[in-house]
């Protein structure tokens, strides 16, 4: 049996009981066991910083994602004033992982999903190499134990194998995400890059896009370096992904102030060894157009796998270049000599995507009811996600539909998560 009880410091414990049968783990050096390393226990932390030195150790392993960095949660949780819940597990004293979690409220209920979830492009939480399968069997049981904090536990877009590894909460009940991740793998060697997505075609759109904006003057390749370079171009890029989304009739996801917040404060946040949690790339006209900039990406790394996390352009100047594509392959060919092997365009579906990428990482959703409302919550999820699914296999019904959130957004900005 599982018990659970309070801690003084406000955390919550759950741990196997002396006369429970209890998890056996080997220690890698001795090969032996001991009643200390064999009993898993699972703490629910409401403060990040206490786990701030066991949470980067843990991040190091190249396969986990970004987005579970302790820098993403922390620049996130700060920008929003969220109300955390990590979960952690350690086997004696091993640390085995870590689920980074915030509640929110969305309409009556309340939700315990990974921190920064709506901009997190992949899901992985934290976990040991050698964590054993019956972590997620025992998680599992952990999580309902955040009924008096949450309805229901949503972690979402987690992909089930990620580079050839399987996660080790792939085992619990799961349902397909609406949407899918793009990739496109590099070589050392750029062209044998462009190979996989028809290289003489890239070529020519490279030459054409040179040559349109050299008439206006020429171009560079910049990629902010100072504070104040980060600012302005992040400010922009706001400003050119609002025009954008308008345009579109598209709801923006941009749009609150927290948000902003939390990536301004990301991208001034310095990196590790050659990982970094935000960097910006643009392309800046010469010439007459001195410094303007028509096209902006934005950048993660963490080991040698690159997320582009947002893009944008100057639709009102040198659109015929395509300087969006212009900027992809600079950053490509820039990146395949600094050791990345993975450049992901993130999850959902676009035309633009598909044109560089060959590898389609599909998404998983884990749900898992923790009170009456969690279940009706639950239920509402699922039935939301089939409705996604279906609507997103009909454009005309997609475009209506985007046309109505962004009507409503403008009206409440609160329901741009709805």
């Amino acid at each position: 049996m599982l018990t659970l009880r309070p801690e003084p410091s406000g955390t919550l414990l759950h741990q196997s009981a002396p006369s429970a049968r209890r998890v056996r783990s080997v220690s890698p050096s001795s090969g032996q066991t001991s009643d200390e390393d064999a009993v898993l226990t699972i703490t629910v932390h409401v403060a990040l910083d206490t786990l701030e030195a066991e949470w980067r150790q843990m991040e190091q392993r190249d396969d986990l994602s970004l987005h579970q960095s302790y820098d993403w949660c922390a620049a996130w949780a700060a920008a929003h004033g969220s109300k955390v819940a990590v979960i952690r597990g350690r086997m004696g004293r091993r640390p085995l992982f870590l689920l980074p979690l915030e509640i929110v409220r969305l309409g009556p209920f309340r939700i315990a999903r990974f921190i920064g979830s709506p901009h997190n492009n992949l899901n992985t939480g934290l976990f040991a190499a050698d964590c054993p399968p019956i972590a997620a069997q025992v998680l599992a049981e952990a999580l309902k134990k955040l009924h008096r904090l949450a309805d229901l536990v949503a972690l979402e877009k987690i992909a089930f194998d990620w580079r050839g590894t399987p996660h080790p909460l792939a085992g619990l009940p799961a349902l397909l995400n609406q949407n899918a991740a793009y990739q496109l793998p590099l070589f050392p060697d750029f062209e044998a890059t462009l190979s996989q997505i028809n290289a003489k075609r890239r070529r020519k759109k490279f030459r054409v896009s040179e040559k349109r904006l050299q008439a206006l003057g020429g171009y560079e390749h910049m990629v902010a370096r100072t504070p104040e370079e980060k600012r302005a171009l992040l400010d922009l890029f706001f400003e050119q992904k609002a025009i954008r989304f308008k345009a579109l009739g598209l709801p923006n996801v941009f749009q609150d102030e927290p948000t902003r917040r939390f990536f301004h404060d990301l991208v001034q946040r310095p990196g590790r060894n050659s990982d970094y949690p935000l960097v910006l790339h643009a392309i800046r006209l010469k010439g007459d157009q001195e410094g303007r900039v028509v096209a902006i990406a934005g950048l993660s790394r963490k080991g040698d796998h690159v997320i582009c996390q947002f893009g944008s352009i100057d639709e009102t100047m040198a659109a015929d270049a395509s300087p969006g594509e212009l900027l992809f392959y600079l950053m490509i060919r820039q990146l395949c000599g600094e050791g990345v092997q993975l450049f992901d365009f993130g999850i959902g579906d676009q035309q633009y995507k598909r044109s560089w990428c060959t590898v389609t990482t599909p998404h998983y959703d884990i749900v898992l009811p923790l009170t009456l409302s969690g279940q009706l919550a639950a239920s509402l999820h699922r039935l939301t996600v089939a409705a996604k699914t279906a609507i997103k296999r009909n454009r005309g019904l997609y475009d209506r539909v985007q046309r109505l959130r962004s009507r409503r957004q403008e009206t409440d900005p609160a329901t741009s998560e709805d």
